[in-house]
């Protein structure tokens, strides 16, 4: 798709001020989505204006203009212009929305997404070298207009969290989560608030099980309720809290309560011709399950993108985890570990 937008102003060039105007109206409108968007253009200088653009986004746009022949200069800014119809999204519900309006936890261990990590536990009683890999995403099923003037979204959050024994001579599956809900998203200007309804059980791999665990198994399976809300004060940073409650719950003595909460530094600069970008996450999380006790997550690295590819970003990230396990039959155990690995989210 993008092969096609860019070419056709290479075919008419030098292109006049109306086309660039339509050219730039129609990137913002359909590959950005940006809130209340406004285009101008002069002599070539693009103006865009928009109620909130993120930090990213905005240089990814700017990149993506300044390629077009006839682009003189771009200038992105946020807060609408007086007196200028808007040329962004109109308030409408769509079906099958391109973007997410809540943006995934990046150190969260069960954030649906695609990943691989390498990880070396520290102090396990039986895992030393792990595999951990995941599949899944969270989908935009349906976006809406939303109290407050705010723009709403139902989305399908689906994913499977797997590890492995590497010091096993078959690599041994050690457990899988498996979890599937609904989530309700809601978003204006820097705030944004997910409430979700969460399913997950979880499994032992049959090659774990013959070494003589059975009796040791967990039949562990939830429904969960949880709320999070975000807020971006800055293009850099992002600061989200909340907290969940267990519904229906096996074993039926597992307390109900959890709480969490993060902070997201992103750098608002890539680096590397716009093709690597600095982060750091850190998410906590506590139970009254485990007295609430925290279990820390932190990842650091840096995020490839390409601003012809909007939606779609790897991260290649250390790790390191402190607390009550993640990974569901193993709840109950304390484990630290440091690992690398790589995140993908579209």
């Amino acid at each position: 798709m993008w092969s096609v937008l860019l070419a056709l102003p290479l075919a008419l060039a030098p292109a006049d001020d109306a086309f660039l105007a339509g050219y730039a109206t129609a990137i913002v409108e359909r590959e950005f989505q940006l809130e209340d968007a406004t285009v101008d253009v002069q002599d070539g200088e693009v103006h865009v204006r928009a109620r909130r653009v993120p930090g990213d986004e905005a240089e990814k746009l700017r990149l993506i203009l300044e390629a077009v022949p006839g682009v003189a200069s771009v200038d992105v800014m946020e807060g609408p212009r007086p007196g200028v119809a808007a040329v962004g999204p109109a308030s409408r519900l769509e079906l099958l929305p391109e973007r997410e309006i809540f943006d995934p936890l990046l150190a969260d261990p069960r954030w649906p997404h695609f990943a691989a990590s390498a990880q070396l536990y520290a102090s396990d009683e039986e895992l030393t070298r792990v595999a951990a890999v995941s599949f899944g995403e969270a989908i935009p099923l349906l976006g809406f207009d939303a109290p407050l003037g705010g723009r709403g979204e139902l989305a399908l959050h689906a994913s499977v969290f797997s590890i492995f024994d590497l010091e096993a001579d078959s690599f041994d599956l050690v457990n899988s989560d498996f979890l599937v809900g609904l989530a309700f998203a809601w978003r204006r200007d820097a705030v944004s608030m997910l409430v979700r309804l969460l399913h997950q059980s979880s499994h032992l791999g049959d090659e774990f099980l013959l070494r003589d665990r059975t009796d040791d198994r967990i039949n562990l399976s939830y429904e969960e309720l949880d709320l999070l809300v975000s807020w971006e004060p800055f293009d850099f940073l992002r600061l989200y809290g909340g907290g969940g409650v267990l519904l229906r719950r096996d074993p039926s003595d597992l307390e109900r309560p959890m709480a969490q909460g993060g902070l997201e530094l992103v750098s608002p600069t890539a680096y590397l011709g716009g093709a690597a970008r600095p982060l750091l996450a850190v998410d906590v999380q506590g139970r009254e399950e485990s007295g609430w006790e925290p279990a820390v997550s932190v990842r650091a690295g840096v995020q490839l993108e390409s601003p012809r590819l909007l939606s779609q970003r790897v991260q290649l990230l250390l790790e390191y985890y402190n607390g009550n396990s993640p990974n569901g039959q193993f709840f109950a155990r304390e484990i630290e570990y440091w690992g690398l690995g790589m995140h993908l989210h579209y």
